[in-house]
């Protein structure tokens, strides 16, 4: 039976060790560059599947801790390692609220989708929570720099909203099935010790 008051106690030394963990795989993932998948024309991340399996295994609190760890470290890496877009990352609404709410959209499609498969359900949180990634970082970054954005890529401001719809699917479409087919088996192997 799975814990219903996960959202609402404090952390539990379990819950910290988790969140601890998952964020520290996170942060390995991202500066040893193995959290980017290249693909023929853009690097699909994975940077965002530990914020999706602490909030499925752990809750939405645990989640959303993992997503603010995540966040922050993309502030450090876009400063320590700028690059054409980093502008953007420094702030907090592009790099950190998206990622926070990875967790949280994670956790409650999770909880909320009424089917019986188990690992269906993980699967659709999963993809909830890629999405939640994708869109709201691209999002934000039209949102806040449309302007410069499209100056970057020699486009009207008109034109950005496409190519930023264009890389939303073509990169995200990717990045929602490599995180449905590794959060499925690592939560649910998370879920079975947990049980224990």
């Amino acid at each position: 039976m799975e814990n219903k008051t996960n959202s609402k106690k404090k952390l539990g030394l379990r819950q910290v060790v988790v969140a601890g963990m998952l964020s520290s795989i996170s942060i390995v993932l991202g500066l040893t560059g193995y959290g980017f998948i290249a693909l023929p024309t853009i690097k699909a991340t994975i940077l965002h599947i530990p914020v999706v399996i602490g909030a499925i295994v752990e809750g939405p609190v645990v989640g959303a801790l993992i997503g603010l760890i995540f966040g922050l470290f993309s502030i450090f890496q876009n400063m320590i390692n700028p690059g054409v877009l980093s502008f953007a990352f420094y702030n907090p609404m592009v790099s950190v609220l998206p990622r926070v709410l990875i967790g949280i959209v994670s956790y409650y499609t999770y909880k909320l989708i009424r089917v019986k498969s188990h690992a269906l359900r993980i699967g659709i949180g999963a993809a909830t929570g890629t999405i939640t990634n994708t869109v709201g970082v691209l999002s934000m970054i039209y949102i806040f720099y449309a302007a410069r954005y499209a100056e970057i890529n020699g486009v009207t401001v008109n034109s950005a909203a496409k190519l930023i719809f264009g890389i939303a699917i073509v990169q995200g479409i990717p990045e929602i099935i490599i995180a449905v087919l590794v959060t499925i088996p690592a939560a649910l192997a998370l879920k079975a010790i947990k049980k224990r």
